[in-house]
């Protein structure tokens, strides 16, 4: 055991469901690990969507998981619990948790946990998991995207945006991307986009067709929903799949299916807080052998728009929650 934590952490709790201002700095007992797992003195943690989605009261956190939000932390290994054989006391790691990212101490599943890339701050790499975790399960896993095929990553200069069309770039497919400005739309063409579409401006539907040659596109990431789910069924090719990992503009649509027969297209989504801890270890161990080789050769990297204190919770999510951000925001401890 490690005596190196003291009784009490800083930790920010959601007082009520509401707007950015509920988030509140408190104080909670430092956790303690337990088997297989890690205490991390966290030196940073991502900030995400489902964080926002908590704090409306509308994504409550999954049996035995932490109140606080924050579902990414990066920072050092101070206690170990039992039957845990690959980290150590003092080593810097990247996570995934179920929640308590949000504060200056939070326990991870050794198995969630990575190394940090080479020549990466633990401020970026506090920038990974959340986002690449999602976009290796449903782009690669789910969709099956292969080299030399066409993807749709709507949102793309969201955190989940800006991570799938770089690893989407860099496993050989063709990226199409939709965002909301130019400014937008420039970020992720540097970013390895083919084409960036400004959905104010323009229609995607025929953007998308006139791209592809009115083939249509093999995979499409959509987090928006709503009416959006039959364009995109429009705009698939034969054998298309499509996946949804969230609906900004709900999740009951009307549709026709004829289409999804005609093409034979697939339709799926996933959400990653609530599955099973073999399933995310299985992301995990992937992520370390097929992404972690293009993180630590600096092919690929997070995307951070901006960095809040962690007392400054509820600007952070102020930033979120005006859209205006490119890339992911994070939260540091001053650790």
């Amino acid at each position: 055991m490690n005596h190196a934590a003291p009784a009490t952490m800083t930790a920010i709790e959601i007082k009520m469901p509401g707007g950015p201002e509920v988030l509140t700095p408190v104080s909670r007992p430092v956790p303690t690990p337990g088997h297989g797992e890690l205490l991390v003195k966290v030196a940073a943690a991502g900030v995400n969507r489902p964080d926002v989605i908590q704090r409306l009261g509308l994504y409550p956190p999954p049996p035995g998981a932490s109140d606080i939000p924050g579902l990414e932390v990066a920072g050092t290994i101070i206690d170990v619990g039992s039957g845990v054989s690959r980290w150590r006391v003092g080593d810097e790691i990247t996570a995934l948790v179920a929640g308590g990212g949000y504060a200056e101490y939070c326990l991870v599943d050794a198995r969630l946990a990575l190394p940090i890339p080479k020549g990466m701050s633990l401020t970026q790499a506090a920038a990974l998991p959340e986002t690449f975790f999602t976009v290796w399960t449903n782009v690669f896993d789910r969709a099956a995207l292969c080299p030399g095929e066409t993807i749709l990553i709507h949102g793309g200069s969201s955190g989940i945006g800006t991570a799938a069309i770089q690893l989407a770039t860099c496993f050989g497919a063709r990226v199409l991307t939709t965002a909301g400005s130019a400014e937008k739309c420039a970020a992720c063409t540097t970013l390895g986009a083919h084409r960036a579409i400004n959905y104010r401006e323009e229609d995607f539907v025929k953007v998308a067709m006139a791209e592809t040659n009115g083939q249509g596109v093999n995979v499409i990431l959509d987090m928006v929903g709503g009416d959006y789910v039959a364009r995109n069924i429009k705009v698939l090719a034969t054998d298309g799949r499509l996946v949804n990992i969230a609906f900004l503009q709900g999740p009951k649509v009307e549709l026709n299916l004829m289409p999804v027969m005609l093409k034979r297209l697939t339709l799926t989504g996933s959400t990653l807080r609530p599955r099973a801890l073999e399933e995310k270890t299985a992301i995990a161990e992937a992520l370390e052998a097929r992404v972690w080789p293009l993180l630590n050769q600096g092919r690929i990297g997070p995307v951070i728009d901006g960095v809040f204190p962690l007392d400054r919770a509820s600007e952070a999510h102020e930033r979120m929650d005006s859209g205006a951000h490119i890339g992911k925001i994070v939260l540091q401890t001053g650790a």
